[in-house]
């Protein structure tokens, strides 16, 4: 007897609301230029007839309750705790998502990351809850020492990768290794996901010309120290102060710095030279993706990334990529990628100034980019592929490795 999937997505901070109703009329999200995970989570559970009820910590207080789909925006109360209130606000969330599964009787949770402190969801397991934790960041940042706090969190969480999870889903090899470390290798299965895009998002983007000036870097994420966008401006002023007034910076996106960072560049007169351009959406980050000859991600140490989707938009837009370590996953993308140390600011410049002096070099990393871009629209590498198969090991009451190695999925992104 097929079993009946009752699921609890505790979806993290995204707009879970905003994309369904995008995805009732068939469309994606076009405020994001990946397809989102909601989406793709949407999906699974129309084609395996799943009843669901998705919890994310957005913006203000929301719910919309339909047939197979109950839809709730939670924020979290105390945005700026810090120490201890912190920590009591994590545990007091996961309780709260714990009632809710068991007043939607759920059988299965699927949890990402920053939801909550990731040993509560172990009551899940013992509560006869199968649990999925989805990890999109590392669980501890690799180029700083880990904290006391943070050491005896990953050791009270270590027993919800060995034996209280049915499998987990991780966006880079950097997690699962982590995961592998954190069990001693005696973990329940991961499986290895990507990004994913519709081709027809970056079709028809020219090859960047390099003759066309000025030479304009482009960062797309959060505006926000931790990201690197400081960094950026001292980039700038360092370029300016060289008599060079050709290299020319576009930020998209949103963060508590923004305005901070309008106004330290117009204060250091570099208006027309580093421009903040806010929130863009779909269609005009095409543009931006179009209009730009090199992607910068200088996420610095402070910030636990996980596979930065940057890095995999720079390369489908056929533009190399500067980054460091901090992002994860970086070693098969190199013919793509220029490397630099973490939060070494010259370094980040040395690197522009190359692609900018040195067109051999240049053009070698634009072919790079035309080498690595199949894999980010293959569906069967997806997190809702991958997420679907989990789902249904669970609802035909089957093994997931017995079930993945009887369709013949198991592979190299597929760790037992």
């Amino acid at each position: 007897m097929v079993k009946t999937l009752r699921v609890l997505y505790a979806a993290g901070p995204g707009d879970v609301l905003g994309t369904y109703k995008y995805w009732v009329t068939g469309q994606d999200d076009p405020l994001q230029v990946s397809v989102t995970y909601s989406g793709q989570f949407y999906d699974a559970c129309k084609a395996l007839n799943a009843q669901a009820y998705v919890i994310s910590y957005c913006g203000d207080r929301q719910l919309l309750q339909e047939e197979q789909f109950t839809i709730e925006h939670r924020p979290k109360p105390l945005t700026k705790a810090s120490g201890l209130l912190y920590h009591v606000r994590e545990l007091w969330y996961g309780l709260g998502l714990i009632a809710t599964a068991i007043r939607f009787r759920a059988n299965v949770a699927l949890v990402s990351d920053g939801t909550t402190h990731w040993f509560v969801l172990s009551l899940l397991s013992w509560l006869g809850v199968q649990v999925i934790p989805s990890v999109h960041c590392v669980l501890w940042r690799q180029n700083i020492p880990q904290k006391v706090t943070e050491k005896w969190l990953l050791r009270l969480s270590r027993n919800l990768f060995t034996k209280n999870c049915v499998a987990s889903l991780a966006v880079s090899d950097d997690i699962s290794e982590q995961i592998k470390d954190l069990t001693s290798g005696q973990h329940k299965p991961i499986l290895r996901f990507s990004p994913l895009y519709r081709k027809t998002q970056f079709e028809g983007i020219s090859r960047p010309d390099k003759n066309c000036s000025p030479f304009r870097v482009l960062f797309v994420g959060r505006i926000e120290t931790v990201k690197g966008v400081f960094d950026l401006l001292e980039i700038a002023k360092r370029f300016v102060s060289e008599g060079i007034e050709n290299i020319t910076f576009d930020l998209c996106g949103t963060g508590s710095e923004l305005e901070s960072l309008r106004l330290a560049a117009k204060e250091a007169g570099l208006d027309p030279l580093f421009v903040c351009h806010g929130h863009c959406n779909k269609s005009r980050m095409r543009e931006m993706f179009s209009q730009s000859h090199v992607v910068i991600v200088p996420t610095r140490t402070e910030f636990a990334e996980g596979f930065n989707k940057v890095v995999a938009e720079g390369i489908l837009s056929g533009r190399p990529v500067v980054t460091s370590s901090v992002c994860p996953s970086l070693a098969p993308l190199q013919k793509a990628i220029v490397e630099v140390p973490p939060n070494d600011v010259k370094s980040y410049g040395d690197a522009l100034l190359k692609l900018y002096n040195e067109r051999e070099f240049y053009e070698e990393k634009c072919e790079g980019c035309l080498e690595l871009q199949k894999q980010f629209y293959d569906p069967s590498r997806s997190w809702g592929a991958k997420l679907q198969s989990i789902f249904v090991a669970i609802q035909e009451k089957r093994e997931l490795s017995e079930y993945l190695d009887s369709k013949q999925l198991n592979s190299s992104t597929i760790e037992y």
